[in-house]
């Protein structure tokens, strides 16, 4: 038989959203699980360094949030990793949330599922992943000691990491739709000054090659319909992200690209249920902007469960004897 476990609030993902939902949810008294399909930290984990953290001029994004872990601890925070998710049922009450080790419900529950990164979807794409196409720099850059590869995309994300991979490659070139990147002007400035980053502008990829790892990219402009292959040992799409929803998808309301729609409060159109991060609709998404979603939810969803409670003891009290 399975377990049952009873919470004031389930946070649905561990991450800089979620972990900072879980310290105002406890520090608020209330009942708090956090549950993650993986490790705790979320993509930030990921990070070789940050730099737009405050207090922080410099920090690996692992010891970042190992201290955003180790501070929901503090206020005990009860933390599930490496869950599979079974089914989500947000509508009932209390609310359900089925993993393979057991049954969770919630007065109230935080989605901070985060984001994924967006495929390329061309040819060759899925073929090679592991074998030449990868999502992470930090993880795999090491793979390409004096290789070639190609980044694809032009904001933060892209140019950081393209600069992140000339510490192990000869050459690396950014491709980006545009004629202008979208990312920073001090990170813009970092790339141009490096002399193993080549920039290939208005072009998108068409198509990823190779025999049993990739060995060549090719690339249309998309003004001139020009086609051109790049000779590349790996490829690396940053190009934005999707939303993690499958398993809530259809139960509340999300915009056209699958983030869930909130208000200011970050309440969704389910009551009781909150988002935060980078599963909502958001004009930025960084760590510090899903940690402050993860406060804003955190003290919301405290202030739900006490009207909650209120409205139980009110219903109570009218109960002829």
């Amino acid at each position: 038989m399975r377990n049952i476990y009873e919470y004031d609030t389930v946070i649905l993902g561990g991450g800089p959203a979620g972990l900072s939902a879980g310290i105002y949810m406890a520090r608020s008294n209330a009942k708090t699980a956090i549950i993650d399909i993986s490790m705790l930290g979320g993509q930030p984990s990921n990070y070789l360094e940050l730099e737009n953290y405050p207090g922080f001029p410099i920090i690996g994004g692992y010891d970042l949030m190992e201290k955003f872990e180790e501070h929901a601890d503090k206020f005990g925070v009860e933390k599930f990793p490496m869950q599979e998710i079974k089914s989500v049922d947000l509508v009932s009450n209390p609310k359900i949330i089925e993993t393979l080790d057991g049954v969770f419900q919630a007065k109230t529950v935080i989605i901070a599922c985060g984001a994924k990164p967006k495929k390329l979807e061309v040819k060759g794409e899925a073929e090679y992943i592991g074998r030449g196409v990868s999502y992470c720099a930090v993880c795999d850059g090491a793979l390409y000691q004096d290789k070639t590869v190609v980044v694809v995309g032009g904001g933060n994300t892209a140019v950081e990491e393209g600069i992140y991979l000339t510490r192990f490659a000869k050459k690396v070139y950014i491709v980006h739709r545009r004629d202008e990147l979208r990312a920073d002007k001090i990170i813009q400035e970092r790339a141009f000054k490096n002399d193993k980053i080549e920039f290939v502008w208005d072009s998108k990829v068409n198509e990823i090659q190779g025999d049993d790892v990739v060995n060549n990219i090719v690339i249309e402009n998309i003004k001139t319909e020009e086609i051109t292959n790049i000779k590349a040992d790996g490829i690396f799409p940053y190009i934005g992200f999707t939303p993690n929803v499958s398993a809530i998808s259809g139960q509340l309301k999300q915009n056209e690209s699958g983030f869930i729609v909130t208000d200011e409060t970050m309440q969704t159109s389910v009551e009781g249920v909150f988002a935060a991060g980078d599963v909502r609709t958001t004009p930025l998404r960084q760590v510090i902007t899903a940690a402050s979603d993860g406060a804003v939810a955190g003290v919301y969803a405290g202030k739900f469960l006490q009207k909650l409670c209120s409205n139980i003891s009110e219903n109570i009290a009218n109960i002829p004897f």
